[in-house]
């Protein structure tokens, strides 16, 4: 999702750094635009650096790309935090005298803003006037809230924390966003299968892809479900997390929510249990130079997902090691028939690729054959396959494909 960050000129204006951090390692491409005044506050340095884009406030900037309107046209949400008295009176006005405002009055997207000012200058009746105007136009305020303000004056008119701008900003895109109304439930990570109370045989799966799916679900505006199997990293804001350890409690887990819109089975699930697990350490004087473990199958859960009668989507995971794209894609097409999946995300892994925080890339089958091939950071990957999977649902019964190149 395309993100525009606005900044005005308040000391809030460093709080702004955290939302602009939060939303890009949630995988969304932010632009910031700040005021010339918030400038004076908080550098164009920071600002690039955290948002991973260029930076100006100058509506003369880049003409031949209309920059001036271009960047509002595209934003899919547009936030403001912190927003001043003074540029809420230029939003309830349109008045466009700078990039900023210009860029709110070419783009429909949601709009979310956070005033922060002092006590006296929030309960002034222009600035509630304001407010109101803009409320009732659609747009989201967030905060103020009571608490310290500059030097040692105290009340209401300090800013809500960036993470419940964001959370805000993220509800208010979900909600005219492409999954809006719809659950989807991802299970991610890889299971375990004990061994004994301290050894287990598992799998190199971070749960990355499955938690950047989530993730991007959740913009879209589905209620999301992760189900994390040992994930290597944190859950994202705004999604119920249910936590498993073996298969077994993956099964179940995911049978409980099978009625969904949305099944997503990206976790690495151990194909093989331990035959008798100990109860106990296994030593090494009681289990010899030469010890043999036993394994007997593990219940397949994505095929006996696709048997259930279901009015949802369901999609699957196919890892592979086979270098040649042909043969690759052949695997995939035998795997999503043998499976019975809707969808079938097929990614090449290796002892280099594929696990952890590295690009990717995946080829989106159906019945028919590739319908999306998206390649780069894990986050831009997971908005291709979550694109994918809301055109399927809005009745597209050809899907377009997808390269990325986004860099996370």
């Amino acid at each position: 999702m395309r993100v525009v960050v606005g900044i005005s000129g308040g000391i809030a204006a460093y709080k702004a750094a955290l939302a602009i951090r939060e939303l890009v390692k949630a995988g969304h491409d932010v632009h910031v635009v700040p005021t010339a005044s918030a400038l004076r506050f908080i550098g164009r340095p920071t600002l690039e650096a955290l948002s991973r884009n260029p930076v100006t406030d100058e509506v003369f900037d880049d003409v031949a790309a209309v920059r001036h309107v271009a960047l509002g046209q595209s934003a899919d949400l547009i936030v403001i935090l912190p927003a001043t008295a003074n540029t809420l009176a230029k939003l309830a006005t349109g008045l466009a005298d700078d990039l900023l405002g210009t860029t709110v009055l070419a783009s429909r997207a949601p709009l979310v803003i956070a005033p922060a000012m002092h006590t006296e200058m929030w309960e002034q009746p222009a600035v509630q006037a304001n407010v109101r105007v803009l409320a009732e136009r659609g747009a989201t305020i967030v905060g103020p809230v009571a608490g310290a303000l500059t030097g040692s004056d105290e009340g209401f008119g300090r800013m809500a924390e960036p993470g419940e701008v964001v959370a805000a900003a993220l509800e208010a895109a979900g909600r005219s966003g492409a999954l809006a109304g719809r659950s989807v439930v991802v299970s991610a990570g890889g299971t375990r299968e004990p061994i004994d109370p301290v050894r287990f045989v598992g799998n190199r799966s971070s749960g990355a892809m499955g938690v950047a799916l989530a993730s991007a679900a959740r913009a879209a505006g589905a209620t999301v479900t992760l189900v994390g199997a040992n994930l290597h990293v944190p859950a994202p804001a705004g999604v119920e997390l249910v936590e498993v350890e073996t298969t077994a409690q993956l099964r179940e887990a995911m049978l409980e929510r099978a009625s969904a819109d949305v099944v997503v089975m990206a976790a690495a699930v151990a194909d093989y249990r331990v035959r008798g697990a100990a109860d106990e350490k296994r030593s090494k004087e009681s289990w010899g130079d030469a010890p043999t473990i036993e394994l007997e199958l593990n219940p397949d859960i994505l095929a006996e997902l696709a048997g259930l009668p279901r009015d949802g989507l369901l999609v699957g995971f196919g890892a592979e090691t086979e270098a040649d794209d042909a043969a690759l894609v052949e695997r995939g097409r035998a795997k999503l028939a043998r499976k019975g999946a809707d969808l079938l995300v097929l990614n090449r892994v290796g002892h280099d690729e594929g696990f952890g925080p590295v690009e990717t890339r995946v080829r989106v089958l159906d019945a028919d054959g590739v319908v999306a091939d998206a390649s780069g950071a894990k986050a831009s990957v997971a908005r291709a396959i979550i694109d994918c999977v809301a055109q399927r649902l809005a009745g597209t019964t050809s899907l377009p494909g997808t390269t990325s190149k986004e860099q996370q």
